[in-house]
C-alpha cells in the first residue's frame, strides 16, 4: 500500500511532525530521507530493504558506492544525498563544540571525537588545538597509518600547535579492531608528547582511544 494511503498519524512525515523524530524507527526516518520509494515498493518498503541488507544504519552509513547501490532501487543519486547528509551531522558537531569550552564539556568532545575516527579502516592520529580558553581553533588529522598502527611524530605534533598558536592539545587515535585499550606503546608515545610540547609551554590535555563502543581517556588511565 502506497504511504499516501496510510492513516495520516501513521505516515512518516506527519509522524515526525506531531511526536518528533525520536518516535519514528530507523526504517521511517530512512524512508524520509529516501523519499520516494519504486515501482511496486513504497519509501517504507525500500527502506526495510536497504536495513535488512546492511543489519543497522551505522554499517549502511559505512556503505561505499558500489555496496549501497546493491539494492535496487537506491544508486549514485542516493549515495551522495546520504553522505551529505553525514557530513553536515559531523559539521554540526564542530560547530556545537566550536564556542565551548571543551574540558567543560567532555560529553561533547568525545562525541565528536567518536564521530570523526570510529569508522575508519585504518588508524588515524588526531587534534584538537585549542587556545588558552580551551575552545576549538581547528580539528586536524596529523598521521594515517594501516590496520596495524600509525606512527606519530611529537616534533611534527608540536611544529602543528605552534603554527595555530595552540594553548592546549586534545590528541585522539582509533583502534580499527574495536577494542579501545590502549597499548603500551600509546602510553608511550602519550608521555613522549607531554614532554615535547611542555618544552614550547603547550598542555596536553588527554590522548583518547577511539574504540567500536568504548572510548578511554589516558588522562583518566593517570598517564597525564
Amino acid at each position: 500500500m502506497p504511504i499516501v494511503d496510510w492513516p495520516e498519524s501513521e505516515r512518516p512525515r506527519e509522524k515526525l511532525l506531531q511526536r518528533g523524530a525520536n518516535a519514528l524507527t530507523d526504517a521511517e526516518l530512512l524512508a524520509i530521507f529516501l523519499r520516494t520509494g519504486t515501482q511496486g515498493a513504497s519509501a517504507i518498503d525500500l527502506a526495510y530493504n536497504l536495513l535488512d541488507n546492511f543489519s543497522s544504519l551505522r554499517s549502511l552509513f559505512n556503505a561505499n558506492l558500489h555496496e549501497f547501490s546493491q539494492t535496487k532501487g537506491v544508486g549514485p543519486a542516493k549515495y551522495v544525498q546520504l553522505q551529505a547528509v553525514l557530513e553536515m551531522s559531523k559539521r554540526y558537531l564542530s560547530e556545537t563544540l566550536e564556542k565551548q569550552d571543551t574540558i567543560a564539556n567532555p560529553d561533547d568532545t568525545r562525541q565528536y571525537l567518536k564521530s570523526q575516527l570510529r569508522d575508519k579502516p585504518y588508524e588515524v592520529f588526531a587534534a584538537l588545538f585549542l587556545d588558552n580558553r580551551h575552545q576549538i581553533i581547528k580539528y586536524e588529522e596529523l598521521f594515517r597509518g594501516t590496520i596495524d598502527g600509525a606512527s606519530v611524530y611529537p616534533r611534527e605534533v608540536v611544529k602543528k600547535a605552534l603554527e595555530h598558536n595552540a594553548a592546549a592539545l586534545i590528541v585522539a587515535h582509533n583502534h580499527p579492531s574495536g577494542v579501545a585499550e590502549p597499548s603500551s606503546a600509546d602510553e608511550r608515545i602519550t608521555v613522549k608528547l607531554k614532554e615535547a610540547l611542555g618544552l614550547v609551554d603547550i598542555r596536553l590535555l588527554d590522548h583518547f582511544i577511539i574504540g567500536d563502543a568504548e572510548i578511554v581517556s589516558l588522562a583518566e588511565r593517570g598517564v597525564l
